[in-house]
């Protein structure tokens, strides 16, 4: 359960129209697919697919899973870190995938599922990529663990250039090290080559995003400012998944979310939006809080992707309650919340294009 914050622009809802992700258009020929691929805004690392039918980024070795998990993310469904395995986040995406497309929902990699896949067979599961110099800059520090002395800083930023480059990459800095063992012993730094999990979906049109800072972030994150328009979403506390669907009742999009403890549950019941905070501040009030003691005292601590909501917050109509991010992914689905829904910092940028005011909200058993 968490306190609103940051008045002055939580409550600010967008309604500037997105597009959808995947259009019904005739694929391109290859000419004509370079040019509807160049990004009319520079995001660091960027993904560049290839043509349909053409053949994709070759390969070190064989990664059957994390190839299908790039491509479900791609289409919507958030295997939640990226890394080669069959875990909860990826069953989930799996059976969203066949939910969407009328299949038999088994959340397993089933022949009809691998025949529906077969069409994204020339994605690649991962790519080599150069960190660029700007990318690379700090400063990074571990974060001091007591909210007095978070409030001090002027951003609750990354720790290390291998957390920064795993957000990028919807992943840990341990999947990286193990993409590149010829880099083990050494530093992530500016200017080298290393090979990373081929995320995509990350084009971002700069005339569509208004906030300036949210722009940087989508850019960090890798995630396109273009999503799926979403009518309504359904939290559902026992699946501990969260659907999209759009105005045609469609589902469009799934992610693995926490959903509460049994001291602070999910609040079962249909809500509204009441706006989206970009990069927020948050408000700590250790009253709200029935694992910290109230001698901690109430502290405004600064935005950044290691602040306790991520970087953003969907405030709802229920009072301190909400739809935001992490600083710790690879615990989403698995450890408990304080009743909010908690999402991966790339997934909640995701999920913050799709939803406006007017997106209902259903939290069901």
């Amino acid at each position: 359960m968490y306190r609103t914050f940051n008045a002055a622009i939580a409550l600010t809802i967008s309604s500037v129209a997105l597009s959808a992700c995947q259009s019904e258009k005739a694929d391109p020929a290859a000419s004509e697919s370079a040019t509807a691929k160049a990004p009319s805004f520079v995001v660091p690392m960027a993904s560049n697919d290839p043509a349909p039918g053409q053949a994709g980024e070759q390969e070190d070795a064989a990664r059957p899973v994390m190839q299908a998990q790039v491509v479900l993310e791609r289409l919507g469904f958030a295997p939640g870190v990226i890394d080669g395995k069959t875990g909860l986040s990826t069953t989930n995406a799996v059976s969203g995938f066949q939910k969407a497309n009328d299949l038999p929902v088994t959340g397993k990699f089933d022949d009809p599922t691998m025949q529906a896949l077969t069409r994204w067979s020339n994605i690649a599961a991962t790519r080599v990529v150069t960190i660029p110099q700007d990318f690379a800059k700090g400063p990074f520090a571990p974060l001091p663990k007591s909210p007095e002395e978070q409030a001090k800083l002027p951003e609750m930023a990354y720790t290390s250039l291998d957390e920064k480059l795993a957000e990028r990459f919807h992943t840990t800095p341990e999947v990286l090290r193990g993409l590149n063992p010829q880099l083990q012993n050494a530093p992530f730094a500016a200017d080298q080559k290393f090979r990373v999990p081929n995320v995509g979906g990350d084009r971002i049109d700069p005339a569509h995003v208004d906030n300036k800072g949210w722009l940087a972030t989508l850019a960090t994150l890798g995630v396109s400012d273009a999503q799926p328009d979403a009518a309504r979403i359904v939290v559902s506390k026992s699946k501990g998944t969260l659907e999209v669907y759009d105005g045609a009742d469609k589902l469009v999009a799934l992610f693995t979310v926490t959903t509460g403890s049994e001291k602070d549950p999910l609040p079962l019941g249909d809500w509204t939006i009441n706006g989206k905070s970009y990069n927020p501040e948050f408000s700590y009030d250790p009253s709200l809080f029935w694992d910290v003691p109230d001698s901690k005292g109430e502290h405004l601590l600064p935005p950044g992707p290691n602040g306790p909501v991520g970087v953003v917050w969907i405030d709802l109509s229920k009072e301190h309650y909400g739809i935001h991010g992490t600083p710790e992914p690879q615990t989403i689905g698995r450890a408990e919340s304080h009743g909010c829904v908690r999402l991966t910092n790339w997934d909640a940028a995701r999920l913050a294009q799709m939803v406006t005011g007017s997106t209902k909200v259903s939290f069901v058993r």
